[in-house]
């Protein structure tokens, strides 16, 4: 499924929610990297999910947020024109309002319920 990105490329919406996207200057292999640490990461908080080990848990949430973090989709934002972060925040209560109402029907699909 293909989510609509905001026309400044900082978000894509899943469920009318504001999600940060990664920071377009980073370089596509470090990217790939990124993303493949933080799949493994995912998997991790799966499997101490499923054996109940908490510390496990911990350890794999802790690695999700540092691979997040070096996407640019948390911590300080990547860009630099002092505009706030409206990470995960609806985007009907945002200045991306309009663009999200603009959407019609395809942005329906994405409206939380």
């Amino acid at each position: 499924m293909h989510h609509p990105v905001t026309p400044d490329g900082r978000y894509f919406v899943v469920r009318g929610r504001l999600w940060r996207c990664a920071d377009p200057a980073l370089p596509e292999d470090r990217r790939r990297e990124l993303v493949g640490e933080l799949m493994r990461a995912r998997a991790e908080v799966g499997r101490a999910l499923r054996d109940g080990d908490r510390e496990a848990e911990r350890r794999a949430r802790a690695k999700v947020q540092e691979a997040k973090v070096a996407l640019g989709e948390r911590g300080p934002v990547w860009w630099t024109d002092g505009a706030p972060d409206y990470n995960r925040r609806l985007a009907r209560n945002t200045p991306y309002r309009d663009w999200f109402d603009a959407l019609g029907c395809q942005g329906k699909a994405f409206i939380a319920r």
